[in-house]
């Protein structure tokens, strides 16, 4: 089914399982419900932005979104996160982590986009310390990469929301594959986002290890192999962005029990960090 394939099943270090899903992929929410009660232990995330073209003309009959706005197809207004929300709570029954999705796509100017970002945190805030999730974060596709935020700025920014309490940011998420090698390239250098939010406790996930599965094609047999020996330009590309220090969860898409059993097996001994840096050298020279 569409939604399943498109919420992401993934592997941490500890041994944990998350799903991570989101309004806007499909019918997830729906599809994923029976498949979460029956897995209690798993971990959910989901995310507060995006929306389908469904989700939004429910916004605009329910006076939450205009017409015009709801044609963007994302949204970060307080009471329409508030509305999504209890939306996505009502869908999967619970939820772990909810994160704010590419928030740098509704709001160039950076002040306004801090702005934005902390009235929303203050929303999840609210969520949170009523006990009906277990904390946000920020999933970003550029907004570390073009320096729109850092890791301190939304540290900040949350315990802003938070006001005399006890902030609950809990995680970020961004792109990390052999495409969008940056955060590979910083983290091996002791720098970047990861290791700063690693540092401050966050739980950092690596999106798109594959880039919509465009990757595999373009990484070559010689390439492969060099990452490592026998393994298939699939399996080498997930290895190689699993294999990223401070790099605690990457999103793993699988349809199918013998990918996920495949995708657990390309990542299930990373790269040393300094045959790493050698796998991003040649993507440097090349």
């Amino acid at each position: 089914m569409r939604g399943v394939e498109q919420a992401a099943r993934t592997a941490c270090a500890d041994g944990s399982v998350w799903i991570d899903t989101a309004p806007n992929y499909a019918d997830a929410h729906q599809v994923l419900r029976p498949v979460i009660s029956g897995h209690p232990r798993a971990k959910v995330a989901t995310k507060t932005g995006f929306f389908t073209t469904a989700e939004g003309e429910a916004a605009v009959r329910a006076g939450l979104l205009t017409s015009e706005h709801s044609a963007v197809g994302h949204s970060l207004g307080q009471a329409f996160v508030r509305w999504q929300t209890e939306r996505s709570l009502a869908s999967l029954g619970r939820i772990d982590l909810v994160f704010v999705h590419n928030p740098e796509r509704a709001y160039l100017d950076p002040s306004d986009l801090h702005m934005r970002l902390r009235e929303v945190f203050a929303v999840l805030e609210e969520f949170t310390v009523a006990g009906r999730i277990g904390g946000y974060g920020v999933a970003t596709w550029s907004g570390f990469l073009h320096d729109v935020f850092t890791v301190s700025e939304l540290l900040g920014l949350a315990k802003e929301a938070a006001g005399s309490s006890e902030h609950h940011l809990r995680a970020v998420q961004q792109p990390v594959s052999l495409v969008m090698a940056r955060p590979i390239a910083l983290a091996l250098a002791g720098r970047g986002p990861l290791i700063e939010a690693r540092a401050a406790g966050l739980t950092t996930f690596g999106s798109s290890p594959l880039h919509g599965g465009e990757l595999p094609t373009l990484v070559t047999p010689e390439l492969a192999e060099f990452i490592r020996p026998g393994a298939s330009p699939a399996a080498a590309c997930l290895l190689a962005a699993a294999s990223c220090p401070s790099l605690d969860v990457v999103l793993l898409s699988a349809s199918s029990p013998p990918h996920w059993s495949a995708a657990q097996d390309a990542i299930a001994s990373p790269l040393a960090p300094g045959h790493l840096r050698k796998v991003t050298d040649v993507l440097a020279q090349g």
